[in-house]
């Protein structure tokens, strides 16, 4: 490192220090995103405008994450855009307070953050959202909405909103928009081999969470389910007491399994989603102009997150790529014995179609949603 990248890098983590030190450290985290750490008068200026901003709202708000603020660029999180929409949105009459990282915690830890009132709003995986509010758990059905598009389809749709999204503010949630990340994949450690058809999961210690949809999946596709906290998983991995599991691309990169993996799939079967979630009790208390402007604060950003997934797949892939791992695309064929294997269509999902849809008639209106092209394109891997 030369004397001048080491005096950048002095610089920036003095200026972190100080504004983090000083209350300040919404303004250290958006300093730090915008690449201003190193100059004292960007900072000051940051930092002059974050005080701006929080003395002159009339709402102040939370919104907590399990990911740092850099992730976007292989992980479409986007919770720096989200912040800055609300904030225009609303004409400044919200401040946004970001806590990223999981300082506030992560996964269920946030959804229940948001449901108490703790904090007003929160990012999580739909599947940490299914228990408290298990109708979310539709999109882990196979082949259902595995796909950006399908996936996109079908959250964005009327039949969505009028069939599930009172169920989950019966919990006591306002979803305030569907974050699109990639579908999940298969992903082999080290010295494993490549998986293309179901045949290839004979005996493979598969990682999966808690979900009992996807243990069932992975039983119907030949693997041995072997249910790992996350925390454990990397560990899992290593020491091979698991051979695979089955986040995005982003997330393998983002969590680092980079070296400890061989291959990935791309299978598309159930999509690794994420949602923003508020506080509905509090969102409720809000002005009509307010809530009218958080609303559309939430659609912007999710027009940024759909833009954006393409090129934060191709980081992750091509960071991926340099530790070694190698990708494979399904074609027809293949993708067609996957799905005779595990797909939805089975009869053995009918009691999961009945039990969160409410019924086959009901779920048969979510199945065309997914089927129809709607409003927004995305761009599937």
């Amino acid at each position: 490192m030369d004397t001048e990248t080491k005096e950048l890098d002095r610089a920036g983590r003095r200026n972190f220090l100080k504004l983090a030190g000083s209350g300040g450290f919404t303004a250290a985290m958006v300093a730090g995103a915008a690449g201003m750490l190193w100059s004292d008068a960007a900072v000051a200026q940051t930092q002059q405008e974050e005080r701006e901003r929080e003395a002159a709202a009339e709402v102040q708000m939370t919104i907590a994450t399990a990911y740092v603020l850099g992730a976007s660029r292989s992980y479409p999180i986007m919770q720096l855009d989200l912040k800055e929409n609300i904030q225009n949105a609303t004409d400044g009459k919200v401040y946004v307070k970001l806590a990223p990282g999981g300082q506030l915690g992560a996964g269920g830890a946030l959804v229940q953050a948001v449901q108490s009132g703790t904090i007003q709003g929160a990012q999580h995986s739909l599947a940490n959202f299914a228990p408290f509010a298990k109708v979310v758990d539709l999109i882990n059905l196979p082949y259902f909405c595995g796909s950006n598009q399908r996936f996109t389809n079908l959250v964005s749709s009327d039949t969505w909103k009028s069939e599930v999204n009172p169920k989950v503010e019966a919990s006591g949630f306002k979803p305030l928009f569907y974050v699109v990340i990639d579908p999940r994949v298969v992903a082999v450690r080290r010295g494993g081999n490549a998986v293309m058809t179901p045949g290839d999961l004979a005996g493979v210690k598969f990682r999966v969470p808690g979900s009992e949809m996807l243990q069932q999946y992975y039983r119907m596709v030949g693997a041995n389910p072997t249910p790992v906290a996350w925390g454990e998983t990397p560990s899992a991995i290593k020491q091979g007491v698991a051979d695979a599991l089955d986040p995005a691309v982003g997330a393998l990169y983002v969590f680092g399994f980079g070296d400890i993996l061989s291959h990935v799939t791309f299978t598309q079967a159930v999509p690794d989603s994420q949602v923003y979630s508020l506080n509905l009790e509090w969102f409720n208390g809000l002005p009509a102009d307010v809530q009218e402007g958080i609303e559309f604060a939430g659609e912007m950003t999710m027009h940024q997150n759909l833009a954006k997934v393409p090129s934060a797949r191709a980081y992750a892939m091509a960071e991926l790529r340099k530790a070694g791992v190698e990708f494979h695309t399904l074609d027809d064929a293949q993708m067609a014995e996957w799905t005779e294997a595990g797909g939805y269509q089975r009869s053995e999902w009918d009691a999961y179609k009945t039990d969160l849809a409410g019924s086959m008639e009901a779920f048969a209106k979510l199945e065309e949603a997914a089927d129809t092209m709607g409003r927004f394109y995305v761009n599937d891997a």
